[in-house]
């Protein structure tokens, strides 16, 4: 499955809960998205807060990061996948020591 297929994935399933109505509990705007997105990454870091090895249930997380990442894109009406293309582009001309 590519972005677009799961960033369409991930809309069915928003819309199925509501989230997207102007009246939902859970406002689907792209600060509060960009807070829930960061929100998860850092319950990423929490599995390896104190062990360097991952443990079991860092997957999730992972997921729920992408998710939001793909929502926040999608809100925004970012291509995340030419963005994410042109980023690499410009990684590789840079310089990482010195």
């Amino acid at each position: 499955m590519d972005l677009k297929a799961l960033t369409r994935e991930m809309n069915r399933f928003i819309e199925a809960k509501g989230w997207y109505a102007p009246d939902s509990p859970r406002p689907q705007t792209p600060r509060n998205l960009a807070t829930s997105m960061a929100i998860e990454a850092a319950e990423v870091l929490e599995h390896f807060q104190w062990s360097e090895a991952a443990v079991s249930g860092v997957e999730d997380e992972l997921a729920d990061v992408a998710l939001y990442l793909l929502q926040l894109a999608h809100r925004l009406d970012i291509d995340l996948e030419a963005a994410i293309l042109a980023k690499l582009n410009v990684n590789y001309s840079r310089r990482w020591d010195g």
